[in-house]
């Protein structure tokens, strides 16, 4: 999978409907998902913004939620992502079950 991601440095956290997750810096949100969920990859994802399964709402602190395609932005520490696709949550069924819940 490391040829997959971009080059990084370290960890970041982000929160993924409320569970805390450790993911690459530096890479788009679906594949930091794919790093703590492997499924991701198996997943119906076309990569290139055509197909919307990986559509998320997220905020960066305050304020509304923004909607965007998780294969097209980028994750930055603090990230809380609190609507995704289906298929994602499908997906990461497993990951979220297993990750620990975010500190409100």
């Amino acid at each position: 999978m490391d040829d997959l991601l971009e080059p990084y440095q370290k960890l970041i956290r982000i929160v993924v409907l409320g569970r805390v997750f450790s993911v690459p810096e530096n890479n788009v949100v679906l594949r930091q998902m794919q790093f703590v969920a492997p499924d991701i990859g198996s997943g119906r994802y076309c990569w290139n913004a055509e197909c919307r399964y990986c559509e998320i709402e997220y905020t960066r602190g305050e304020g509304s939620p923004t909607a965007a395609l998780a294969c097209r932005i980028k994750g930055v520490d603090g990230m809380r992502i609190v609507k995704c696709a289906a298929e994602i949550r499908y997906n990461m069924g497993d990951a979220l079950a297993g990750a620990p819940p975010a500190d409100r």
